[in-house]
């Protein structure tokens, strides 16, 4: 069967191998076997998370994109970012984000775009509900990435497709990240959305 999954570079494979060597971690689990998916990065509380989210990505062969505010994009950096997969966006004002994203994943050869739901490092008390409502519109799989601090492992793990019963969906994923542990547990936001309540 072709590997039809969005597939890094060979240097990029290397780098995200010595990037795991250097730091001790090991990864486990793989991307379902899908063109298009959305990665769910959580826990998230610290700087060290993207780092080591690349390398773990990068050694099972996969080619991330996330998203950056199009501010950073300014020359040599914002050619890094593009490099590694970083996606500018418009914050400032409403762009129908979800929808421009929805429609740039479809039409694209490929994408595992990586969305930290918290959207900070910090506690919050909700997730931000843009993840689920760009994985529905695109109508693509949600894949649970995490970094467990405690085992030092990154990988992917549970992978389905949104019924469009909020609750249900974040039942499952609760019931995945609930034994992940955060570099900074006090910081490890919980796992809900708003939605949820008006549903």
């Amino acid at each position: 069967m072709q590997d039809i999954r969005p597939r890094c570079s060979s240097p990029a494979y290397y780098l995200g191998r010595f990037i795991l060597f250097v730091t001790r971690w090991r990864v486990e689990g793989d991307a379902p076997m899908t063109k298009n998916m959305l990665v769910i990065a959580a826990p998230h509380t610290s700087n060290w998370d993207a780092i080591l989210l690349l390398g773990a990505a990068y050694s099972l062969h996969l080619r991330i994109n996330w998203l950056v505010k199009n501010t950073l994009f300014v020359p040599v950096l914002g050619q890094l970012m593009t490099f590694f997969g970083g996606v500018p966006v418009e914050r400032s004002r409403s762009t129908n984000l979800v929808q421009r994203l929805a429609e740039r994943i479809k039409h694209s050869d490929g994408t595992a775009l990586v969305v930290p739901p918290s959207g900070t490092r910090s506690y919050t008390e909700y997730w931000k509900s843009g993840f689920y409502r760009i994985a529905l519109e695109a109508n693509i799989p949600v894949v649970c990435g995490y970094l467990d601090y405690e085992r030092k492992v990154a990988g992917l793990g549970l992978s389905f497709y949104l019924s469009g019963n909020v609750k249900e969906d974040m039942d499952r994923i609760r019931a995945f990240y609930e034994p992940i542990n955060a570099k900074y547990p006090d910081k490890k936001s919980r796992i809900r959305l708003k939605e949820e309540e008006s549903a």
